[in-house]
């Protein structure tokens, strides 16, 4: 680039640089979020680990509980509860999906075991953050319902606990509740062209 396309560009960044320090003068505040990741698309639980090992990476006690994927030997699960387990609780409390077991009875007490366990996770101040893992599955079929478990939210979570929540067809009055929503969008999957899920990827 060209002593004058170097300039151009100093200049450009210097003028984006003000703009942004101008944007983040009064963003000085502190909570503890609701967060949801929903969507068609692939990387909801794992965008959710990934904030559960940045937590772990900050000395931040944190916590597991699985809705769905209870049965699967996966790589998180693994990874957490063998190199992690003094900083992160994990808590599988599914059987699988809901084709699976093909027993409403079974897996609505399965979703009341893992609800019962988050509320309990979720009431100890000392946990930062709780991710509830494909409980928007939970809720999607009644396994649960959506306005108890925001009005825990809202009466019982301490001030400064991040509670994340995932699975697809996240229920309207969640993501109008919660603080952070992000939808993933299915553009391209393997899976339509043959491959199945594979470790390190999926699970």
């Amino acid at each position: 680039m060209s002593a004058e396309g170097n300039t151009r560009h100093s200049e450009k960044m210097a003028q984006i640089k003000a703009a942004r320090d101008r944007m983040m003068q009064d963003k000085t505040g502190e909570k503890g979020l609701v967060i949801v990741h929903t969507g068609k698309g692939k990387g909801k639980s794992s965008s959710g680990f990934g904030m559960i090992l940045r937590c772990i990476a900050h000395d931040m006690p944190c916590a597991v509980v699985q809705f769905i994927k209870g049965a699967w030997d996966t790589g998180e699960r693994r990874l957490l509860t063998g190199h992690f387990g003094d900083l992160c609780q994990f808590h599988a409390m599914g059987e699988g999906f809901t084709w699976e077991t093909q027993d409403r009875d079974r897996d609505i007490a399965a979703a009341r075991a893992g609800w019962d366990k988050a509320q309990e996770l979720i009431r100890d101040p000392r946990i930062r953050m709780v991710l509830l893992d494909e409980i928007n599955i939970a809720l999607r079929y009644g396994y649960l319902q959506v306005g108890e478990v925001l009005d825990f939210l809202q009466r019982e979570k301490p001030p400064m606990t991040h509670v994340v929540l995932t699975g697809r067809n996240a229920d309207p009055a969640l993501i109008e509740a919660a603080d952070l929503v992000t939808e993933m969008e299915a553009v391209k999957h393997p899976f339509r062209a043959g491959i199945k899920a594979q470790p390190g990827v999926e699970f």
